[in-house]
């Protein structure tokens, strides 16, 4: 495993990953399908007027959630409650996701916010995967990007 993490760890190498590809191309998807469905009044260069309304949840939010929640939340679990796993999911990955996107009830609708349990699998996955942070991070920023582009626009 240890080559394993240490072949995927690093940003340049996860380009070449096929897994992180299916990961960002799932972005990718999600985002056109929730377009379509949800038809949202998008303007689209509000990140450029608003900045930082846009910078700090797709730059800030998601490097503190990571460090916080995959980097000390499912570590402390693996290593003190349960290193098993359910196939390509830890045990910790999943108590992990759960607690991720239980706080995401506070300030999303219910819906957005189990919603977010399925990104949040994958940021644990990729933690497990690598044994950093790096992959987590960038897919975090990349699905938070997309997302308050689309559906977060100031009215």
């Amino acid at each position: 495993m240890s080559d394993l993490r240490a072949t995927h760890a690093e940003p340049r190498v996860l380009w070449r990953d096929p897994l992180f590809l299916v990961a960002v191309a799932a972005g990718l998807l999600t985002w056109a399908v929730l377009y379509f469905i949800q038809q949202p009044a998008v303007q689209w260069n509000w990140p450029l007027v608003r900045p930082w309304q846009f910078l700090l949840p797709v730059l800030l939010y998601p490097i503190v959630e990571e460090i916080v929640f995959r980097g000390l939340i499912q570590e402390l679990v693996r290593d003190t409650i349960s290193r098993h796993s359910l196939g390509p999911l830890t045990i910790a990955n999943l108590l992990t996701s759960l607690l991720f996107t239980g706080l995401h009830f506070i300030y999303h609708t219910p819906l957005w916010a189990a919603l977010v349990f399925f990104p949040s699998l994958v940021f644990g996955f990729f933690k497990d995967r690598t044994d950093r942070l790096v992959a987590p991070i960038i897919l975090h920023v990349f699905y938070n990007a997309g997302y308050l582009w689309l559906f977060s626009a100031p009215q």
